[in-house]
């Protein structure tokens, strides 16, 4: 399993790569570094990639999904509400496609302040055995 890591100023997502053209595209394009925007409960930074809209791409996610926004070659994580969710929903600004999922909780990114630098690069693999407790 290919494993990204985003690595912001006290935190690190571990991302698992889901098998689409995005996460080809974002894997051959890392290491990069960009500077976080947020918005309501929702990180985005530009991404040196430039693809496509996939067929399946939404603007509602759940906690963990990560996506990318293909109008604005943007990467998204939302972890909570946004300006325009609805009953607790996370409503992203625009439809995105979904091409990773957090390893990590991707609540820990609501004290990322707009302006902060991230990191995005090949994890260490992950050692299973020590993450599950044995």
């Amino acid at each position: 399993m290919t494993l990204l890591a985003m690595r912001f100023e006290n935190h690190e997502i571990r991302i698992a790569l889901r098998r689409t053209p995005t996460a080809q595209a974002i894997l051959k394009a890392v290491p990069f570094t960009a500077t976080v925007q947020t918005w309501g409960q929702e990180v985005i930074f530009d991404c040196p990639v430039r693809v496509s809209y996939e067929d399946n791409a939404v603007n509602i996610v759940q906690p963990g999904d990560i996506a990318f926004w293909a109008d604005g070659s943007s990467i998204v994580i939302g972890f909570g509400p946004t300006p325009i969710s609805r009953h607790g929903e996370i409503r992203l600004s625009n439809a995105c496609h979904i091409w990773g999922d957090a390893l990590d909780e991707v609540s820990a990114l609501a004290d990322v302040k707009a302006g902060t630098v991230v990191e995005v690069d090949i994890a260490e693999p992950l050692d299973l055995k020590k993450a599950s407790g044995q």
